[in-house]
């Protein structure tokens, strides 16, 4: 935002980083608030979600469940194969737009509200820190202290506790990805038959353990792509937490011969201190603010205790602090809502038109048709059936049109196995009578148990009559 200080040397660097290119470890203030104690109950639901979610099934099988390894997917009870690919593409872009839409709107809301990274940091890790060595001033002395009893213990107990939980979040991770049946094998069975699952396990917990124990910030400040996007994302009508420098400015310390010379900001620093990635939002908007809401509690406790009205830093928009222009939708929200609009309709249409078999029919490259005799040709064909439900179905395979008969090279599929895949050669024969040209298109559908479930078109190759 345009302040009235126009110096922008703090683009220049980040908090996080001193001149010579160390990391600065950040202590920020405890945070108290209205907005703070929100934030809590909504981390709560987050959690209870989070750790809930695998252990929710739909008549016996899982409701969500990302296995990349085997690539199998199920989201909302329904499984998806690698032969979706196209709805997964088409649904990842949907997600794109939508949050660049809800960027474009509220800002990284996002970020300091459901981010499981800041949800983890903030409202479980940061506050067993606090319970354990104090608040911002009784960290910093604990770590300029001497090693002894006192400080190894504080240390070690956090230490110990935020393994624990890494490891907790960790099996968690896992049971999103191989479910947990496959999960309790691994934490119940002998360890010597699921030696992949326990270093997968150990492996996750080092990498939680080190995120949140030491890298921390540097996630939302270095690694995140959407903090990288933010700048093309924001636009001067977008709400984020921003400070109205045209209340607050000129700053300084409140005394009775300059009060009505200065702004309402004491330049107090509240807003710093409590800061986890420690910006100064009076500076306006930046890549490391993840819009938690602490610098906007911290300065509304200033203002009731200098008996100034609420809002100095609030959740507003640029325009709205420099020219006081209410919300208003732009083109910009109009061309990504209507983008988003046909996305939703394409990707709606396309899950009410899968079905739960796709079967794919090809003719075996390389061979021409064979003469069965004198009145019927042949050709050879591959049949790929993917069987995208929970339960095992009966299959026949039936030609359609022209009139023909299908001869299975060895058992052929009569049976599809639960999210499996099934393979198979058979021969279609078709009298010569039904072949008018080279090229003949055939038609097959797909029933069980009476009830045609798939249908899918294939070409005959024959001599040309």
């Amino acid at each position: 935002m345009d302040a009235i200080n126009n110096d922008e040397s703090f683009r220049d660097s980040i908090s996080t980083i001193t001149a010579e290119g160390k990391r600065a470890w950040l202590y920020p203030k405890k945070p108290k608030g209205k907005l703070y104690n929100a934030r809590t109950w909504v981390s709560y639901g987050f959690l209870i979600i989070f750790f809930a979610l695998p252990w929710i099934q739909i008549n016996g099988h899982p409701f969500m469940l990302f296995n990349v390894i085997e690539r199998k997917f199920v989201l909302l009870g329904i499984a998806f194969f690698p032969q979706d690919f196209f709805l997964f593409v088409l649904a990842m872009l949907t997600f794109v737009v939508f949050i660049a839409l809800f960027t474009a709107l509220f800002g990284r809301l996002w970020c300091g509200w459901a981010c499981p990274q800041t949800v983890f940091m903030e409202m479980v890790f940061r506050k067993i820190e606090y319970w354990i060595e104090g608040d911002m001033m009784q960290q910093k002395a604990l770590d300029k202290r001497p090693w002894d009893t006192y400080k190894a213990t504080r240390k070690i107990s956090k230490h110990l506790i935020f393994f624990f939980i890494s490891f907790v979040i960790s099996n968690t991770f896992l049971q999103y990805i191989i479910g947990v049946d496959d999960w309790l094998k691994i934490v119940t069975d002998d360890l010597s038959q699921h030696k992949a699952g326990f270093i997968s396990i150990l492996v996750f917990t080092g990498i939680f353990y080190g995120v949140y124990a030491r890298f921390r910030e540097q996630v939302c400040i270095v690694v995140c792509p959407y903090g990288r996007l933010q700048g093309v994302l924001l636009d001067p009508n977008s709400v984020v937490v921003g400070y109205d420098y045209k209340r607050g400015e000129p700053r300084g310390k409140l005394t009775k011969s300059v009060e009505n010379k200065l702004g309402d900001c004491i330049d107090c620093h509240q807003c710093v201190q409590v800061c986890p990635t420690g910006i100064d939002i009076r500076n306006g908007t930046q890549l490391e603010c993840i819009n938690c809401t602490a610098c906007i509690d911290a300065c509304d406790d200033i203002m009731d205790k200098i008996k100034k009205p609420h809002g100095l830093i609030r959740y507003t928009s640029e325009n709205s602090i420099k020219q006081g222009i209410k919300f208003k939708i732009t083109p910009r929200i109009i061309g990504y809502s209507a983008v988003l609009f046909v996305l939703l309709a394409a990707l709606s249409v396309f899950l009410l038109i899968r079905t739960d078999i796709e079967t794919t029919v090809l003719r075996t490259p390389g061979l021409l048709y064979q003469k069965t005799d004198s009145l019927h040709v042949s050709n050879l064909y591959n049949i790929e059936m993917v069987n995208k439900t929970f339960d095992d179905m009966p299959i026949e395979l039936k030609v359609v049109e022209p009139k023909g008969e299908i001869k299975w090279v060895g058992n052929g599929i009569t049976k599809l196995k639960q999210q499996s895949i099934s393979q198979s050669v058979f021969f279609l024969i078709i009298p010569k009578s039904e072949i008018i040209k080279t090229k003949t298109k055939v038609k097959f559908e797909v029933y069980s148990n009476g009830k045609r479930i798939d249908k899918t078109e294939t070409n005959f190759l024959g001599p040309n009559n």
